[in-house]
C-alpha cells in the first residue's frame, strides 16, 4: 500500500499543501475553520501520518521538550516531572526526562543530548549548575525554564515556590504548639547556598526562629535529602541524649525517613515528637501518622513552565525579578504536628 503524503491530503481537501502544513503545525499562518475542516476530514479519511522527523529537519524543532531532574525516584520530582508531562500534552509536545543524579557531568550529558536533539525547549530542575553547564546553554542558544530551583549562574525565566515563606510557616505552626524549639533537617555540605530550595528552607527555618527569639545554634543538621540516609540521620538524632521536642525537615522524604526512626526508637509522633515537612507528596497523606507539611500546586507551576518554555517570547528583556514566577507556599496540618487532621488521603 503506498504511503500517504502531504500532497494526497492537500488534493483530497482542495488546497494547498502550504495550507495541509498551517493546519497540522498550527500555523505560522492561520486558516479559515471549514478549510481547516475539510483538512482534518481529507487526514482522517487518507490516515495520514505527518513526518515529525521531516518536520523537525525543516523546522529544526521537535515536538518535543526535555527535562532534567536530579532525581526521579524521589516522589517530588517523580510528581513534578509527571505534571509536566501531562502540561506539555495538552501542548501536543512529548517529554523526555533524564537524570543528573546530583552530579553536575551527567546534567552536562544531558544537556548536550537534548540541545542536539532540537527539543521545542528545556526545562530544567538543576541541583548545582557549574559553569560547563551555563556555557552549553548560553553556547545553543537554547528556550530554557528553570523549574523549582534558580542557579545564580544562568538567567533564565523561574518557575519555583515560595520556598523561604513556606519554611516559615511550618516553623512558626510548630512553634505556636509551645515546643520550646524547633530542629531543622537541613542539606548536606555540598548543598548550594543560594538559589536551591533546602537552602531557602533553612533560611525560613532561622528566620521563624530568630522572630520567636529562639537561637538556632547547634539546631541544624546535615542530612541527605532521600528518606533511606535521612533515616539514619534520624536514628543518631533521636536516640541522643538532646532530642529535639520538633524537627522541621527540609524535604517529606527527609520526613518520612525520621517518622520511621521515631517509630523503630518507639517514640511517639506527635506525643513525644512534633514533624513537619515540605513538598506535600502523596505520601504524606499516608505516613503513620499523616505528616504536616507544605504544599505549593506543582500542576500550576508545570503548566507555567511548558508555557513560558514554549512561548516564542520567552527571552524577552527585564530584570530577573520580572522574570520569576513565584507561587505562594501554603500549609497542610495533619497529625504529625500535634493537631487534629484537617485533610483525609488524596485530598
Amino acid at each position: 500500500m503506498a504511503k500517504v503524503t502531504r500532497d494526497d491530503v492537500a488534493r483530497l481537501a482542495g488546497t494547498s499543501t502550504a495550507v495541509v502544513s498551517y493546519v497540522i503545525n498550527n500555523g505560522p499562518r492561520p486558516v479559515a475553520p471549514a478549510t481547516r475542516e475539510r483538512v482534518l476530514a481529507a487526514i482522517k479519511e487518507l490516515g495520514y501520518r505527518p513526518d515529525r522527523v521531516a518536520q523537525a529537519m525543516a523546522s529544526r524543532r521537535t515536538d518535543l521538550i526535555g527535562m532534567i531532574v536530579p532525581d526521579a525516584r524521589q516522589p517530588f520530582f517523580g510528581e513534578m516531572a509527571h505534571a509536566v508531562e501531562q502540561a506539555a500534552a495538552e501542548r501536543g509536545k512529548m517529554v523526555l526526562v533524564g537524570n543528573s543524579d546530583y552530579v553536575a557531568e551527567r546534567e552536562v550529558h544531558y544537556l548536550r543530548a537534548f540541545l542536539g536533539m532540537r527539543v521545542s525547549g528545556l526545562i530544567l530542575v538543576s541541583h548545582a549548575l557549574n559553569n560547563q553547564a551555563a556555557a552549553e546553554i548560553e553556547a545553543w542558544d537554547a528556550r530554557v525554564v528553570l523549574l523549582h530551583e534558580r542557579p545564580e549562574l544562568i538567567d533564565d525565566v523561574a518557575v519555583v515556590t515560595d520556598d523561604i515563606g513556606g519554611a516559615q510557616l511550618a516553623t512558626r505552626h510548630l512553634l505556636e504548639h509551645g515546643y520550646a524549639y524547633v530542629a531543622c533537617l537541613g542539606g548536606t555540605a555540598e548543598t548550594p547556598s543560594v538559589g536551591d530550595p533546602v537552602s531557602d528552607h533553612v533560611e525560613g527555618w532561622r528566620r521563624a526562629m530568630q522572630e520567636a527569639g529562639i537561637p538556632t545554634e547547634g539546631k541544624l543538621f546535615e542530612a541527605p535529602y532521600n528518606r533511606y540516609e535521612a533515616y539514619q540521620v534520624g536514628l543518631e538524632l533521636l536516640a541522643g541524649p538532646d532530642r529535639p521536642p520538633a524537627i522541621f525537615c527540609s524535604t517529606d522524604d527527609q520526613a518520612i525517613g525520621v517518622l520511621r526512626a521515631a517509630r523503630e526508637l518507639r517514640i511517639d509522633v506527635p506525643g513525644e515528637l512534633a514533624v513537619a515537612g515540605f513538598d506535600d507528596v502523596k505520601e504524606a497523606a499516608l505516613t503513620d501518622p499523616p505528616l504536616t507539611t507544605i504544599a505549593s500546586d506543582r500542576s500550576a507551576m508545570a503548566r507555567a513552565a511548558v508555557d513560558l518554555v514554549l512561548d516564542d517570547g520567552l527571552r524577552v528583556a527585564g530584570s530577573r525579578r520580572e522574570r520569576l514566577k513565584l507561587f505562594p507556599s501554603r500549609l497542610v496540618v495533619r497529625r504529625s504536628c500535634g493537631c487534629a487532621p484537617q485533610e483525609t488521603p488524596g485530598s
